[in-house]
């Protein structure tokens, strides 16, 4: 699998917003800006955005040695945060998706790290943990009943499935990440991203109020493969680098309160979205992200119907009926850069045209709060979580 090259130093969030927007030009994908003030301006979205903008469901209900402890922590959930493609096997064997099968990962690696099979979470720790190991934290069953070979109506256990292929999944960044970090002399991955923001700080200038953000992006992306969220799609790089925005969101969200903060927190102002499959694909459910002039994306999707736009624009009935899960058909890679790059270009638009929507009850909208939103309203509404999202075999960006 050929990839681009890296973006040039400096230039890494103007080149995730170039690639971008040349890929939507490229592709005939549209976003329809009427759609963005019919969010906007609907119930659904009034109701909740001021208790859904604020980022939820990274905090856990543990005691840190330190803020670097926490920081470690908290990159290590950021690094392993993608899977929505396993949501809908997931649940069928636990009840939720892979946002929450990573947060029971991390939380059992840490609760665990005092015992007798050491720390978990260092780079040690994550350079060697198994597949077994991996599943057993998560508490998931990676063994599919098979009949047996030779002896009639007799049924045997072996590895494999889609909960298998996630497991060896998130298995292989933990060990290929560990082995870097210890190569590179890092305990554990939060010393890592600690001296990332300290470059960044230093890297600050009044000339480039962004630098800093730029740079530690860069720094995290150039050091971690499972970071380098990016691909080529006819020849032309997209560049989005998701999990590294999450990471810069979460701390931002959990240190930058404190006074001094533990660590230097960047101007996060300019910061692109945090395009994942599953924002992506509800920006094409509510019309939003229009796929249907763009050929190479016939994939299944279904043009968005007004009767089912206008379903999650309403406000939800005091009761929540269940709702089917829509099976989302499986892309390519090329498709799926290609949606998650019209989400990055639409999400940017938010902020503009909510300032022209002539509607004083409009809070005050931006991409990190829009970001915030997204994975809100998929939890507390069933219809929106029927809806799922990009599906894509073999993926570690989402």
């Amino acid at each position: 699998m050929q990839a681009p090259d890296l973006p040039p130093t400096g230039q890494y969030l103007q080149c995730i917003r170039e690639s971008a927007g040349s890929i939507c030009q490229h592709s005939g994908i549209s976003i329809e800006d009427k759609n963005i003030e019919r969010l906007l301006l609907s119930e659904a979205f009034k109701s909740s955005f001021n208790k859904l903008s604020a980022l939820t469901g990274v905090a856990l209900p543990l005691k840190f040695a330190s803020p670097l402890d926490e920081l470690n922590l908290l990159s290590v959930l950021a690094l392993l945060n993608f899977g929505s493609s396993f949501d809908v096997p997931l649940r069928a064997q636990t009840g939720h998706g892979a946002s929450n099968a990573i947060r029971a990962l991390v939380f059992s690696m840490y609760i665990t790290s005092n015992s007798s099979d050491g720390d978990f979470l260092s780079s040690k720790g994550i350079q060697s943990l198994s597949t077994a190991k991996v599943a057993e934290l998560i508490g998931v069953n990676v063994h599919v009943e098979k009949p047996h070979s030779t002896i009639p109506g007799v049924t045997v256990g072996e590895l494999g499935g889609p909960v298998y292929q996630y497991v060896q999944l998130v298995t292989h960044v933990l060990n290929e990440t560990g082995r870097i970090l210890l190569d590179s002399g890092y305990p554990n991955l939060g010393f890592l991203v600690a001296e990332a923001l300290k470059e960044g700080e230093r890297a600050r200038s009044d000339r480039n109020e962004y630098a800093a953000v730029d740079l530690v992006i860069e720094r995290l992306v150039r050091a971690i493969p499972a970071f380098r969220d990016m691909t080529l799609v006819d020849g032309e790089p997209v560049y989005i680098f998701s999990k590294v925005i999450f990471l810069l969101d979460v701390i931002s969200h959990r240190f930058g309160s404190i006074s001094p903060p533990p660590f230097p927190i960047p101007d996060l102002t300019n910061l692109p979205v945090s395009a994942d499959g599953i924002n992506s694909a509800l920006l094409v459910h509510l019309g939003i992200v229009n796929i249907s002039p763009a050929t190479d994306l016939k994939t299944g999707w279904p043009v968005a119907s007004d009767n089912a736009v206008q379903a999650l624009l309403a406000q939800p009935g005091d009761k929540e009926t269940e709702t089917s899960l829509f099976q989302e058909p499986t892309t390519t890679r090329q498709q799926a850069f290609s949606l998650r790059a019209a989400t990055v270009i639409a999400c940017d638009r938010f902020p503009d045209i909510a300032k022209n929507v002539h509607d004083g009850s409009l809070p005050a909208v931006t991409v990190r709060k829009m970001n915030a939103w997204f994975q809100g309203i998929v939890k507390e509404r069933p219809d929106y979580r029927s809806l799922g999202g990009i599906v894509l075999q073999d993926n570690i960006f989402f």
